[in-house]
């Protein structure tokens, strides 16, 4: 077994990818389950976190020689999901978008509920999405697996400010971000303290969807 120690942008899905795992056989092995209840959420995790990666075994597949197979890889790609939403916070539906990653380009339009679902590869690291009409898009720059856990400063901030409230990633609690949990708070009928309790990061957590 080896130890990998997470670098901003790394989540259980590119490591299981890197090692050549499936994601689910990293996240559930036993010497992960300190982390796995640490964080929850196998999508989102903290630099410095450590891994476990169990050595990989050989395995074997009975089929019939000489014919064509074709076997297929569980959990290659990931699925990419953005939920496009108007400045009242309603979802965008029918919204054509182009999509960006790793030298990719795909288009379509978002579903009923406003929302980008798109095939990518787990170590996908940047992208870009434009949304909007041919003369009228608006261009969002993607940081892909770079949101850091909720329990974290750095990871509230980051919620923030997605989700268009005026905080910068700085992993420190200062005046800005508690101005910005202010105007969430009041923004969703939260009693208005400034600070970050259970309450206000479930909720920032719920409206960010992750």
């Amino acid at each position: 077994m080896l130890k990998h120690t997470i670098q901003q942008g790394e989540c259980i899905s590119s490591v299981a990818f890197r090692y050549g795992f499936f994601p689910d056989t990293l996240w559930n092995h036993p010497e992960n389950a300190a982390l796995k209840r640490l964080r929850e959420d196998p999508n989102v995790l903290l630099e410095g976190d450590v891994v476990t990666v169990p050595d990989l075994d050989a395995g074997g597949v009975d089929a019939a020689c000489e014919q064509r197979h074709r076997f297929r890889r569980k959990g290659v790609p990931e699925k990419l999901r953005l939920r496009i939403e108007d400045d009242a916070g309603a979802p965008v539906p029918n919204a054509p978008y182009t999509l960006t990653v790793d030298g990719v380009t795909r288009r379509g339009t978002t579903d009923g509920g406003g929302w980008v679902i798109e095939s990518i590869p787990p170590d996908a690291r940047a992208g870009t999405l434009l949304v909007g009409k041919p003369g009228e898009e608006q261009e969002h720059a993607l940081e892909l697996g770079r949101l850091d856990p909720i329990t974290e400063i750095s990871g509230v901030q980051a919620r923030l400010r997605n989700l268009g409230y005026d905080c910068e990633v700085t992993g420190r609690f200062d005046e800005r971000t508690s101005g910005a949990v202010r105007k969430f708070q009041g923004d969703c009928a939260l009693p208005v303290s400034g600070g970050v309790d259970d309450a206000t990061r479930q909720e920032i957590k719920d409206r960010h969807r992750s």
